[in-house]
């Protein structure tokens, strides 16, 4: 009889599970089909950032999807094969066609180098000043702004360089300060921005001019707008004497903000962003930031991201209340450049590394505030610029 009961059940059971795995069966295949590439979770296509590597002289092209992230192909850049050439910044033309990297060794100087985006292809090169470092184009793609950092050499005024694209021909040399660092252009391209690392300065110049129209003072306590150039031609330019001049900003990068009313500027030694209203010519905020702020970008929802060089970390801010949002680590110490990608989803962050070690590329999801891919490149990488979106690949 009790066999006879524990039959019934198994029978009972069964019976229960099969309508059960019925039901569920009616379920999944009334609902739409999910895969990877729709997952709201991951990339849905594919993005592809160029960054360029210092201490390996390399370009490379990375594809980030699906997939996950990988070398799409590497370029070896420079002219002297058995020395390194340093590449340091790089800049897409708006058109996509195009891509300008900057390199800081030469004999004795620099030089600045357009390639064909995708294939890699040298076009031409330009030497410029000492050390050219951060890079920039204008929204009509017809001029780079290169910072002549100067780096190694004199503690002397240096320059921004200008040059016409299409020719590669430089066509204007601007003195602007010692140590000009953060290229960059406003949104509308009327204004270029650079921080001057050993003189605590902000410079802005007119690009209509080709000339240094006003500069801020950016020590703390010592704030103040001023108009004209800090050594205005004709003007002594001689060695600055180190033990009377002290900086204590040490600003290393200048963005604007996506309406051009605010420049917010890295500063590097004291570990906070200084924001300057451009109407008025004047400090607007000041907020603390991450260990060794260093370079800065921003989302087109108004979210400032900064890379902390000391900190070994990303930062993410919302820089009217200078509240910060996220402090995401990174992989390795000496963190660099950042870029978002067009549709705010992701930024990618270049980290340059120690020693022998190899640089990387770090992916945070702007939505999650996580990193969700990294990536081995050349050592130190360093300037980093994107590309473009397209479908991902089969």
């Amino acid at each position: 009889m009790l066999n006879g009961i524990i039959s019934r059940n198994k029978r009972g059971v069964r019976l229960r599970n099969l309508i059960v795995f019925l039901a569920l069966t009616s379920l999944v295949l009334s609902a739409p089909a999910q895969t990877a590439i729709s997952s709201p979770d991951g990339p849905r296509q594919d993005y592809l950032v160029y960054v360029v590597c210092e201490s390996a002289d390399k370009i490379v092209l990375l594809r980030f999807g699906p997939k996950g992230l990988q070398i799409e192909s590497e370029t070896r850049t420079g002219l002297m094969p058995m020395d390194i050439n340093g590449p340091h910044g790089i800049a897409i033309s708006p058109d996509k066609q195009y891509f300008y990297v900057s390199e800081g060794h030469g004999r004795p100087e620099g030089s600045v180098w357009k390639y064909r985006a995708g294939s890699n292809d040298v076009i031409k090169y330009t030497s410029l000043g000492m050390f050219p470092a951060t890079t920039d184009i204008t929204p009509d793609g017809n001029f780079i702004y290169v910072a002549n950092a100067n780096f190694h050499g004199d503690m002397v005024p240096s320059s921004i360089s200008v040059v016409a694209t299409d020719q590669m021909i430089e066509v204007k040399r601007i003195t602007t300060c010692t140590m000009p660092h953060g290229s960059r252009l406003n949104h509308a391209g009327t204004e270029h921005y650079s921080a001057c690392m050993m003189d605590d300065m902000l410079v802005e110049i007119d690009t209509s001019k080709f000339a240094v129209s006003r500069y801020f003072m950016l020590a703390p306590g010592k704030e103040m707008g001023m108009t004209g150039s800090p050594y205005p031609a004709g003007a002594d330019q001689k060695m600055h004497n180190m033990s009377d001049h002290k900086p204590t900003c040490t600003p290393t990068w200048a963005q604007p903000s996506n309406d051009g009313s605010v420049i917010y500027v890295a500063c590097n030694q004291t570990n906070d962003i200084v924001a300057v209203n451009t109407a008025a010519w004047k400090l607007a905020r000041r907020f603390p930031a991450g260990n060794g702020v260093y370079n800065l970008a921003m989302t087109k929802d108004g979210r400032l991201i900064a890379t902390n060089k000391r900190g070994q970390s990303v930062s993410i801010f919302d820089p009217v209340s200078g509240k910060e949002l996220a402090n995401i680590p990174t992989k390795r110490k000496v963190v660099h450049g950042a870029v978002v990608s067009p549709d705010d989803r992701y930024a990618f962050i270049s980290v340059e590394g120690v020693g022998t070690e190899p640089g990387t590329v770090e992916v945070i999801d702007l939505v999650s505030l996580k990193t969700v891919a990294t990536i081995d490149v050349g050592p130190q990488a360093a300037g980093i610029d994107f590309w473009k979106m397209e479908p991902s690949k089969p």
